[in-house]
């Protein structure tokens, strides 16, 4: 039989910059990758949103590549640098299988929109097989709506960026002037197709509240650009506002990049675009008084806080503080400490 999903690679047009790579050739696109689901980390993850963490943490799989190059990724290394390993479809499902049965409340799938319609196959493999928790699209909202649609019988629970609405601004770090346009429309395609469900889960007779459809939009407050933070919460208003979460994060981190000098200029005069270093209590307190002027339905704000300590390492096998997450597989080794045994699964 044909192997009809190889077709989107053989002149890649899957995301919006439609390199037309032949991925099938294992020749990489812009995104870096060949037609191979290629991971570097799955691992508990207990850092993200407490409608995601819930009790169990979350089910998170880091998939090596990206369709952006933006110039702060604190995931560069595998974004960017193409640190991971391919993964089959057996392996990816043992993966998912063994963090379900690890308390995990969903699987968390990090970076996948350059690979969408062969891990659409993993995932319905993986549900054949025994996943029974949701599946969590983790995203940048650079995606193709054709894209999304493939995945649509399979994700419920959608964690998309809505990082700019500027383009002058996503050209300049991103490398994606028309990330806005693309990103808004894939951020209102998710809401229109899942309405949020959000129940109650009791675990020892905690009660914690669990998505288990719906979208929860994510942006990432940029230290010394408040107006465009401003904007895109103007937007969130209008356009999510009752029919989504809202997620504003303050952690921007500056990365301590390990890479060849003419790279990191390269980043040096991207981030030259925003002031490179921690949010401030100053801006902390402009961004609080935005979101009460705003009064969202539902939104989560980090507190301000100047540890720098969660940024990974994915050359460890434990890229995160141990607090963060629990580790169960790794690019270089397969699957650590008690699991290991399947590492050749």
């Amino acid at each position: 039989m044909p192997d009809c999903t190889a077709s989107y690679y053989l002149s890649c047009a899957q995301c919006p910059r439609k390199c037309g790579a032949d991925r099938v050739g294992h020749k990489s696109g812009f995104c870096g990758e060949t037609e191979d689901v290629r991971i570097a980390v799955a691992c508990l993850h207990f850092g993200e949103e407490p409608l995601v963490t819930v009790h169990g943490g979350s089910g998170t799989i880091f998939f090596t590549g990206c369709t952006l190059r933006c110039a702060f990724c604190q995931n560069y290394q595998i974004s960017q640098q193409g640190m991971g390993r391919a993964v089959s479809s057996g392996e990816f499902t043992d993966i998912c299988l063994r963090l379900q049965n690890a308390g995990a409340e969903n699987i968390n799938l990090v970076t996948g929109s350059h690979i969408i319609p062969r891990l659409a196959e993993y995932l319905r493999a993986a549900r054949n097989a025994g996943v029974t928790i949701p599946y969590c699209w983790n995203t940048s909202s650079y995606e193709n709506i054709e894209m999304l649609e493939l995945l649509k019988d399979t994700v419920t629970v959608w964690l998309p960026d809505l990082k700019t609405l500027s383009h002058e601004l996503a050209g300049t770090l991103f490398g994606a002037a028309d990330y806005p346009d693309v990103a808004e429309s894939a951020v209102l395609w998710m809401i229109k197709n899942f309405p949020t469900d959000i129940r109650t889960k009791t675990v020892n007779g905690v009660e914690k509240e669990k998505m288990e459809q719906g979208v929860i939009i994510r942006h990432l407050f940029l230290p010394g650009r408040f107006e465009e933070t401003a904007d895109t919460l103007e937007w969130l208003k209008h356009h999510a506002d009752g029919k989504a979460v809202i997620s504003l994060m303050s952690q921007y981190t500056p990365v301590p990049f390990n890479e060849e000098n003419e790279h990191l200029e390269k980043r040096r005069q991207a981030l030259s675009a925003i002031e490179n270093r921690l949010v401030n209590k100053t801006e902390d307190c402009d961004i609080r008084d935005l979101i009460t002027a705003y009064d969202f339905d539902y939104l989560f704000y980090q507190d301000l806080s100047d540890d720098t300590s969660w940024l990974p390492d994915f050359n460890r096998t434990q890229p995160f503080s141990n607090a963060l997450a629990k580790p169960f597989w790794h690019w270089t080794t397969g699957f650590l400490g008690q699991d290991a045994k399947h590492a050749d699964t």
